[in-house]
């Protein structure tokens, strides 16, 4: 592992930056955790009852590289807690319904009252704005009404993604660009903003090609249906003889014919690869194929091969695939396999993780006094904050 301070260079692009995180679920400590990845200086601010879901999630890797506090937001001296934390930090990033961190009195009036600087993330499925702004959904929802749902899963009936592509993909990671792209903004002019990120928006913009080729003709509403939607034959996934999968994206023509020869076949017997009265005829002849053999005697007639061929591994098998381990893409931490930071830079490397927030009451105890203690809190002003049980 790679420490900081034997290394200042190798902290990450955002070493420097302060971070307040406003516990949540989703996509906002996913978020943190990226920015904690990149070198920032992230503190967590959980609250006293952290909700059935942190109940069962015994192990979070969204909390590694994290300082946390726990703070009681309904008192005013928690309040005030954070509204300090806000006046030191670069970037706030909160995940509630609208208009409930401003009934707190955390809302971004207030915090860039504290500090003009301030980005200040939010995220939420729906929007600050619009007739579902204030209702609750998740990332299925969210998916479902900005159309790209229908366009997932198998030809009888859409499927979830996982909670990949709304929470993560168009929440997250759209989040993270904004608040980034408004830091970028905040260095030059020192005038911080809001940033609205709504999982609905982000997961209508993933899905911005294919309403391009549905507005050009080349695409057709509904599911297995096209090239990229297990439609093609040469774009989906095949069982094989021990019930494993492989997985097929031979789009190209020579990519194509270099799958053909790993299958054993000649081009005159499975017709022209983008005739569409041909797939059904195709993909049956694949499937014989490839129910035909082991999973890894396919793995190693197609390695070496641009045929755009590869084993469907589970996520336990992953973590020893050769490719994987190469990179060193997943890393043990504390025993714990789990991605690494991403992605990678070449002048500021981002360290690797620090392990994921103990339960040791020790250590939050030792993270609150060193987060009070930096915000200008004496000893006295410390016993009586636990005093209020404002934090903990």
């Amino acid at each position: 592992m790679v420490h900081s301070s034997d290394n200042p260079a190798a902290r990450g692009p955002l070493a420097g930056v302060k971070v307040v995180e406003l516990a949540g679920i989703g996509p906002v400590p996913f978020a943190g955790m990226v920015l904690a990845d990149l070198g920032a200086e992230v503190v967590r601010v959980d609250r006293p009852d952290p909700g059935p879901i942190a109940a069962i999630n015994t192990f979070d890797p969204t909390t590694r590289g994290k300082s946390a506090i726990v703070v009681d937001l309904k008192q005013a001296s928690g309040v005030e807690v954070v509204l300090r934390l806000a006046g030191r930090s670069d970037i706030l990033i909160e995940g509630h319904r609208p208009g409930v961190v401003e009934r707190l009195g955390l809302g971004p009036e207030e915090c860039l009252a504290r500090n003009p600087a301030l980005i200040y993330g939010r995220m939420t499925g729906w929007g600050q704005s619009g007739p579902l702004a204030a209702t609750a959904g998740h990332d299925i929802n969210y998916l479902a009404i900005s159309g790209s749902l229908s366009a997932i899963g198998p030809a009888d009936r859409p499927l979830p993604p996982l909670n990949l592509v709304a929470d993560y993909g168009g929440g997250a990671m759209l989040l993270l660009v904004g608040i980034l792209a408004a830091l970028t903004n905040a260095r030059s002019s020192g005038e911080g903003q809001v940033v609205d990120a709504a999982m609905v928006d982000g997961s209508a913009l993933l899905a911005s090609v294919f309403r391009g080729l549905l507005a050009s003709g080349t695409w057709v509403e509904g599911r297995e249906a096209n090239l990229l939607d297990g439609g093609a034959p040469f774009y989906r996934t095949y069982r094989t003889l021990d019930d494993g999968f492989m997985a097929v994206g031979a789009l190209e023509p020579q990519f194509f014919a270099a799958l053909l020869k790993g299958l054993g076949l000649e081009s005159d017997d499975i017709g022209d690869q983008y005739d569409r009265s041909k797939w059904d005829s195709m993909a049956a002849r694949f499937e014989t194929e490839f129910a035909s053999r082991n999973r890894a005697e396919w793995v190693d007639r197609f390695s070496g091969t641009d045929a755009c061929v590869s084993p469907v591994l589970t996520f336990s098998e992953s973590l020893g695939d050769s490719h994987m381990t190469a990179r060193r893409t997943f890393l043990d931490v504390d025993g714990i396999s789990q991605p690494a930071p991403a992605p990678r830079f070449s002048r500021t490397p981002a360290a690797d993780p620090a392990a994921a927030r103990p339960s040791n009451p020790d250590w939050l105890l030792a993270q609150t006094n060193r987060i009070l203690a930096g915000l200008g809190y004496s000893e006295a002003e410390v016993g009586m904050l636990r005093q209020k049980r404002a934090v903990r």
